[in-house]
């Protein structure tokens, strides 16, 4: 490979995600995926966390009994929302993650801003749901397109002002 590319901040950023992202993927689909705990910790701290607001808020929830497979909540008068794997913000994480280890910066300033970011970005998806349940239960035709579109643009554009805000901090350290 010629010098010229791997000396180059873009290219080298590039190269750098890719690895991350292969080795994301390998781990994920060959390792945690499979095991499926992870995935069930995060779904059921999604859904404890959504009741709660929504509790709060005054609304009766649906009583599901406790089970891994259910991966249920929702508010009385309404079917109810089903929160997968895909929906549960681990691959957000990644993304995340490796984008603000593979832009330049100082290992110190990424220490605590890719935990906080993480944290962020799953109080994001605490909100999605919430918002998503109600929407179920006030809006249930305009569920999926709110689920699709939405909120998904939603959950993106907060990490690419995260991502944003780590360029803007690393550049002036």
């Amino acid at each position: 490979m010629h010098k010229s590319v791997i000396k180059n901040p873009v290219s080298l950023f590039f190269f750098k995600a890719i690895g991350l992202y292969i080795v994301w993927y390998l781990l994920y689909d060959l390792w945690i995926h499979p095991a499926g705990k992870l995935d069930l910790l995060v779904i059921d701290n999604l859904i404890y966390a959504s009741s709660g607001i929504l509790k709060l808020l005054g609304y009766q929830l649906i009583d599901y009994p406790y089970s891994a497979a259910i991966r249920s909540m929702g508010i009385d008068g309404a079917h109810g929302l089903w929160v997968g794997d895909a929906c549960n913000g681990l691959t957000l994480f990644a993304l995340f993650t490796g984008f603000i280890i593979a832009f330049p910066g100082p290992v110190k300033s990424k220490l605590w801003f890719i935990p906080l970011g993480l944290l962020s970005i799953h109080l994001i998806n605490i909100l999605r749901i919430t918002g998503l349940a109600v929407t179920q239960l006030y809006f249930p035709d305009s569920l999926d397109f709110n689920h699709t579109y939405t909120f998904t643009f939603l959950v993106y554009g907060w990490v690419f002002l995260l991502w944003l805000g780590w360029v803007r901090l690393a550049g002036k350290v």
